[in-house]
């Protein structure tokens, strides 16, 4: 064990913020195991990642900031991971670790972006950006649910959250002589808050309203099974060895209430450590999170700050220098090795380095939107607004008149920033159709228009949600291929004018809010009158006759960039993108 390479578990949840740990000052909520982790890790209490759920994923697995990566939104194609980007997966797994992913992937459900494609031999994940969008198995509700192993669709019994963990601990056990990667992204506490009644029970009378309460049940379930790993972790033998790290994704989404100006209203069961903002804002609620490192092989242990300015473009720097890997000289990052602040290095130049986050949400990033710009205490939001966190940690008093100096020095650093990130936002990123005899499948979730708005979750498609679009694709073997148009996803088998009258799969009624019933039930009819296809040049149109489940299409592809647009058009003259298309290579 001492000479060989360090493990490395790491446990990101969604959704989750800085706030929502019992560690971090929140009395209302139950987190033991995460808490007495807390007490005997390392932690970077200045740590910020994107403010939304993909960007932050992109950013953690490559060392580079999220818009360079191609990540910037979380749906509408945009949350793709550049195909060329070199991955921590990859790096661990060229290095001879035994690599896993279990839970939320979130960073391309098609070919060539899904976790088994980007360094994972083995992944279990859900689809899209939470269970029961569009791309997933139809009728997932957290509960027994069906993920995709390595591609294949796969039945699972339990709840999310303890499969993940638990999978991840079956990796763990099966690896133990070997150094490995798991890597547990839960879903939770992502809406919709499904979770057992009991979890949710126990915050009933300590927090202001249902979803607050069902919040925090799925992050003491998270912390339940976070314990059981920590212990198996013990009894395996591979604790010291063993680098854990905990994290969230990115500022609270339901943790807090929030007045017109962001500021947070806290009191009894709402909390967010004093921050302004939660998911998605430029102020510190929205990107500063929790990092909890322990490992106690190198002495990173034992309960210490760490209060430097630090990023999710560390992240991936960090993790190979504690394991011994030496990137290649023609990769680098955007971040640094955060290994001599483990060491207790904390040398001047850390406070003079200058940090940006942003929320881009659209479907090309425009400059200041939505930014902060960082240098130790200082916060320039908006490109506008300037803010000391030294005496004014909820960034109420904006002082930027008073220091224009400072100011300007941080519009300098943004300016620098966006030249790096900005460098490849014209080089698409495109689905791969022809790499090998697996159909592509794609839904509306990755579909490209200007407003990025397809439908993205299987509740949408049920209610008819009509948007149009295309998709970006890249052929990469000519020949011919047969392409298929669906209202309703294959596994359904619903006919494309069909409506589902009440419900059409089980669900979970008594772990569910009744205001989400319409994810897992019913579905109006579309009088779809006939579909059409436009790819490589040429358009195609066909009529689709009452009851059959897709309009298909046989059509020779030429290689290279090209945009494949899908739609159906029903009765009343509306275009409706087609959730779900299927590219088969026939071979001829």
């Amino acid at each position: 064990m001492a000479t060989r390479r360090p493990n490395f578990v790491f446990v990101l949840t969604d959704d989750q913020g800085y706030g929502d740990l019992g560690c971090h000052g929140n009395n209302a909520i139950n987190t033991p195991n995460l808490d007495r982790f807390h007490g005997d890790a390392v932690r970077f209490t200045d740590f910020h990642v994107g403010t939304t759920c993909a960007p932050t994923r992109s950013g953690l697995l490559t060392g580079h900031f999220c818009n360079s990566a191609g990540v910037w939104h979380t749906i509408g194609g945009r949350s793709l991971l550049r195909e060329d980007e070199w991955t921590l997966a990859d790096a661990l797994r060229e290095a001879g670790y035994r690599t896993g992913q279990f839970g939320k992937w979130h960073l391309g459900d098609s070919q060539p972006f899904r976790p088994h494609e980007r360094g994972f031999e083995r992944a279990v994940y859900h689809n899209g950006g939470g269970i029961g969008n569009i791309g997933d198995a139809w009728g997932n509700d957290y509960f027994d649910d069906t993920y995709f192993v390595n591609g294949v669709p796969t039945k699972f019994e339990g709840y999310c959250t303890d499969v993940f963990f638990r999978e991840g601990l079956r990796f763990i056990e099966q690896h133990r002589d070997e150094p490995f990667y798991c890597h547990i992204s839960t879903n939770a506490p992502h809406g919709p808050l499904n979770v057992e009644p009991h979890y949710a029970a126990a915050y009933a009378g300590s927090t202001p309203h249902e979803d607050r309460a069902r919040f925090y049940g799925m992050i003491t379930n998270i912390d339940d099974n976070f314990g059981l790993l920590l212990r198996r972790l013990d009894e395996l033998g591979l604790a010291d060895n063993t680098i854990v790290v905990f994290m969230t994704d990115n500022g609270t989404a339901t943790g807090v209430e929030l007045d017109a100006h962001g500021f947070p209203q806290e009191g009894p069961g709402s909390f967010n450590a004093g921050m302004r903002g939660k998911k998605g804002s430029p102020y510190d609620g929205g990107h500063r999170v929790p990092f909890l490192l322990r490992y106690p092989g190198a002495g990173a242990n034992g309960g210490r700050d760490v209060g430097q300015l630090t990023s999710y473009v560390d992240f991936m720097p960090t993790i190979l220098d504690l394991c011994g890997v030496t990137p290649p000289e023609h990769r680098s990052f955007h971040g640094s090795s955060l290994t001599p602040l483990l060491r207790g290095d904390y040398d001047g130049a850390w406070g003079e380095r200058i940090l940006v986050a942003d929320t881009q949400r659209i479907a090309n990033p425009a400059k200041w939107r939505l930014s902060s710009v960082m240098r130790g205490p200082w916060r320039l939001v908006h490109g506008l607004e300037l803010y000391d966190l030294r005496g004014d940690p909820g960034q109420r008093n904006d002082i930027a008149a008073e220091h224009p100096d400072v100011v300007a020095e941080l519009r300098a650093g943004y300016e620098q920033w966006w030249e790096l990130v900005s460098e490849q936002f014209d080089r698409d990123v495109p689905m791969v159709i022809g790499q090998d005899a697996e159909p592509v499948r794609l839904t509306t979730h990755d579909m490209r228009n200007e407003a990025c708005n397809g439908a993205w979750n299987q509740r949408q498609v049920r209610e008819g949600y009509v948007a149009g679009g295309y998709w970006a694709i890249d052929v990469r073997r000519a020949g011919s291929y047969r392409i298929e148009l669906r209202r309703w996803p294959e596994d359904a088998g619903y006919a494309l004018d069909a409506g589902i009258d009440g419900d059409d799969i089980e669900w979970r009624r008594d772990a569910i809010q009744e205001q989400h019933a319409p994810h897992y039930s019913g579905g109006v009819a579309l009088p779809i009158g006939w579909a059409a296809l436009t790819v490589g040049g040429r358009s195609y149109h066909a009529e689709t006759p009452s009851g059959d489940t897709a309009a298909a299409f046989e059509v020779d592809l030429q290689t290279g960039p090209d945009r494949l647009s899908a739609a159906f058009h029903d009765r009343i003259e509306r275009t409706i993108g087609s959730y779900y298309v299927t590219i088969h290579p026939t071979g001829r």
